[in-house]
């Protein structure tokens, strides 16, 4: 469904890298120019200094004036209209077939990473994007789908927070970002995963990795597997960790979203350790005991204050990255940059993405605790099946559309046929905004009805003949 969203032609995809392209143009020549009137004040206060090269700075000045006019004429900046900027699309069928709604791409100004995306958490919904099924190398934000896999694990019940996770030499070797766990030390696993979430612990990934695969080489697969399972098919990793900077590891921004957005609504809690800003943690070794304070990666706990999480990474090839969840006014949103080109501007790109997104969003939300009527059932053994519906419905709206527009119509059989199981679709809540299908929530059974047998029919019978008499 977010794939479906997100799909724009070729000929779309232009026009936005050329919107973006001409405000990219327009940024370089309005630096340009500044910088020629910083020369022009500075000679203005000169001049005033030294009288006896009035002449001089005057023809300082004359040729700046002169060389920023050639570098206009030379590199002309190209306009782009307002409706090139923003595209989308909209199914034909959309009121009977699609849950599809046109959604608008626009390429953000200010932003200087090379691939980002901008999308809501509980909807799936994409607000903004570029570039966003580039493949590229994601650093330790591949930590990511390592820290899934660990909750995923604990949502199992095949660990525990409590567990004790030892740290082997292989993952004392770990260089780059590290906690400093030594061969044979032990730590509980809630530790290990605020080393990840927290500090960004290479060594702490692999010993997470080890603990529950065996080895990191099987966690990796187990990794993989679960981003074939998502759907991420911009996505391959090599390591737990992300510092392989090998051209087989690799992610896009779109994928990234993707994983986080699973991450962040299956497994909430994860945001507890996300939003450290800093913590201690014991090192037990055999020299003894020491302190070691644990410091968020992502300043953006202390730049934006809706600021959630979620990871950072860079490399010398990944550059720096970061996916940046948020929550404000009950929207939570998750925006992700790779390849931006220094520390300061991730930061700044992820907050230009949550600002823009909060402006022209706003969330509609059904909770569907309404009573729904009985259906009757034939050939079970009751007479009819109590019916809820799936979960709640949340819609999107970047376009600033009235929500009392919004009807919801309730679709169901006259009657279902035996046998039935407890969760299976029955029928569905439709959702119309200005008469165009914005989506849908499945109703389903409430209960488990079995198929009605000889002496099931029996027994109505005589109930029915003792209500005679």
């Amino acid at each position: 469904e977010i794939a479906l969203r997100r799909n724009l032609n070729q000929k779309q995809l232009a026009e936005r890298k050329l919107a973006v392209n001409g405000t990219a143009r327009a940024r370089e020549i309005a630096r340009t120019i500044e910088f020629f009137f910083e020369i022009w004040q500075h000679n203005m206060v000169v001049e005033s200094i030294e009288g006896d090269l009035v002449v001089k700075k005057r023809l300082i000045r004359l040729l700046c004036c002169a060389f920023g006019v050639m570098f206009l004429f030379m590199n002309p900046l190209h306009v782009v209209a307002a409706e090139d900027v923003f595209v989308g699309t909209e199914s034909e069928n959309a009121g009977e077939s699609s849950d599809a709604t046109e959604i608008t791409m626009p390429a953000i100004s200010g932003i200087e990473a090379p691939s980002y995306i901008l999308m809501e958490a509980s909807t799936g919904q994409v607000i903004c994007e570029y570039n966003a099924d580039e493949k590229r190398s994601p650093a330790s934000i591949t930590k990511i789908m390592t820290l899934l896999l660990i909750f995923e694990h604990l949502d199992r019940g095949k660990i525990k927070l409590e567990s004790d996770v030892l740290t082997s030499a292989y993952a004392q070797s770990m260089g780059g970002s590290q906690v400093f766990l030594e061969e044979g030390e032990v730590q509980s696993l809630e530790t290990i995963i605020k080393c990840i979430a927290v500090a960004s612990g290479n060594d702490a990934s692999v010993a997470a990795a080890e603990f529950i695969a065996g080895s990191e080489q099987e966690f990796v697969k187990m990794m993989n597997e679960k981003a074939k399972e998502l759907g991420l098919t911009n996505t391959r990793f090599e390591d737990c960790c992300g510092l392989s900077e090998s051209d087989g590891h690799y992610s896009s921004a779109g994928d990234v979203a993707i994983m986080s957005r699973e991450l962040i609504t299956k497994y909430p809690q994860v945001l507890q350790y996300t939003g450290i800003w800093m913590e201690d943690i014991v090192h037990s070794t055999a020299r003894g005991d020491s302190v070691f304070t644990l410091t968020s990666t992502n300043k953006l706990l202390k730049m934006y204050e809706h600021t959630t999480g979620l990871k950072t990474g860079s490399t010398g090839k990944a550059k720096y990255c970061l996916s940046a969840t948020a929550s404000k006014d009950g929207i939570d949103l998750i925006a992700v940059v790779m390849g931006s080109p220094n520390n300061k501007v991730r930061f700044r790109d992820a907050m230009t993405l949550l600002n823009y997104g909060y402006s022209v969003s706003t969330l509609y939300e059904d909770k569907n605790e309404d009573a729904l009527p009985k259906l009757p059932i034939k050939g079970g053994i009751q007479e009819d099946v109590r019916l809820v519906y799936k979960e709640p419905f949340r819609y999107l709206d970047t376009e600033g559309r009235d929500f009392e527009n919004i009807k919801k119509t309730i679709r169901l059989p006259e009657e279902i046929e035996a046998p039935l199981k407890r969760g299976e679709a029955v029928g569905e809540a439709v959702y119309l905004l200005n008469d165009k299908r914005i989506g849908s929530v499945s109703i389903v059974s409430d209960e488990n009805v079995e198929k009605a047998g000889y002496f099931d029919y029996l027994g109505k019978v005589f109930k029915v003949f003792c209500s005679l008499g």
